[in-house]
């Protein structure tokens, strides 16, 4: 049973992980673009390298959680988000700068959501599954601090003074990774590296779980990254954008704080399904958005619960699909290709975008949540006795 300041302690952890790296050009990205050598192109293409690096480097992590465990792989992930921080806050150029994002890729697949989920499990077993959600119910919340933190910090100190400042508050994290158990104290750790197999009658449910966490990355990333565009380009006002632009955030945590509520006994094959059923509602309404209306409301709400849904069954469905000991290890391969798919989605909806127009780019988002939701309720069909 994992307690209480445990579970209150990674969900702290993910609220300033998330702010202080995934965030961050969120709220630098315009200062730094406009600084001498740096340009748009650099600056965002630091951020699809992290996510690049999250990918080439998730098999291997997920052994060496289940090697060395979440206290001493969260603790290195954060030492690595200090120094990538501080790599960007010195960089003059493109090399320290990628370099920079290089190093945050590899932290944050070290202390985010991958692995504080499979350290939960590693010290819980199949009783972390609350737990789960309920950090994700913190870390939907980095946004909403850090966007502000930053701004004061870059308005005090300029963008370099802000991630030294964001450096020191990665520090700060190292303590509370030692509420987790050791290595070989309930907390993961194996006298050997080893190579767990996904169990042949589970290969087809690990196919399904790799297409709903992959298609589910593509989705998010690239309308993170154009929902504003988007909305401006269905004839919506600037004023009402922002407002919708926001919802998506209000709408993920209100779906996770009810989830956490009221889901504690739903399979998590049914969260997947319901979770992609609401987010395919959403992008129904998007191809017919044709200014602000119902049908915004309803793109945007879609969008938020949804997509806030599918976080929590990507880190509980492992623990009904697969062996509970070998999550952090299975989890670790099949999440790998979302790590790319998220990279990739900004460029390839804006090249759809400057194409095709912003109505083909809600055509896509739809095909997508209608993958996820097949995928979904395909697992839900084949449901069988946990692990």
């Amino acid at each position: 049973m994992l307690a209480r300041r445990t579970v209150a302690a990674i969900g702290l952890t993910q609220l300033v992980n998330w702010g202080l790296s995934y965030y961050a050009l969120g709220v630098f990205g315009p200062a730094i673009a406009a600084e001498p050598g740096f340009g748009p192109a650099l600056t965002y293409g630091g951020f699809s390298l992290a996510l690049a690096v999250m990918g080439l480097s998730s098999a291997a992590l997920g052994r060496g959680l289940d090697r060395h465990g979440g206290r001493a792989v969260m603790s290195a992930g954060s030492l690595l988000l200090a120094l990538g921080c501080a790599m960007l806050a010195v960089a003059p150029g493109a090399g320290l700068y990628l370099a920079g994002w290089g190093v945050l890729g590899l932290g944050m697949r070290m202390c985010l959501y991958e692995a504080a989920f499979a350290a939960l499990v590693q010290a819980g077993g199949s009783a972390a599954r609350p737990a789960l959600s309920q950090i994700t119910l913190l870390g939907g919340l980095a946004s909403s601090l850090f966007w502000p933190l930053g701004h004061l910090l870059e308005g005090a100190l300029g963008w370099r003074g802000a991630l030294l400042v964001y450096a020191a508050i990665a520090l700060s994290m190292l303590p509370l990774y030692r509420l987790l158990p050791a290595a070989g104290q309930g907390g993961g750790g194996t006298a050997a590296p080893r190579h767990a197999m996904i169990p042949v009658e589970a290969r087809t449910a690990a196919r399904l779980f790799a297409a709903i966490v992959a298609a589910t990355a593509f989705l998010s990333s690239g309308l993170s990254a154009h929902l504003i565009a988007l909305l401006t380009g269905r004839w919506i006002g600037t004023e009402t954008v922002v407002a919708l632009a926001a919802a998506p955030g209000i709408a993920q945590s209100t779906a996770r704080l009810l989830e956490i509520v009221l889901g504690r006994r739903l399979d998590p094959r049914a969260l997947a399904l319901v979770a992609a059923g609401i987010l395919t509602l959403g992008m129904a309404a998007g191809p017919a958005i044709a200014g602000a209306g119902p049908g915004a409301a309803v793109f945007v709400l879609g969008y938020g619960a949804g997509n806030g849904l599918l976080t929590i069954a990507r880190g509980s469905l492992p623990l009904v699909l697969f062996p509970v000991a070998d999550y952090a290890v299975i989890a670790g391969r099949l999440i790998a290709p979302s790590f790319y798919a998220a990279a990739a989605a900004p460029l390839l909806y804006a090249m759809l975008i400057a194409r095709a127009g912003p109505a083909a780019a809600l055509w896509l988002s739809l095909a997508l949540a209608l993958v996820i939701a097949a995928a979904a309720a395909a697992l839900f069909l084949r449901r069988r006795t946990a692990f």
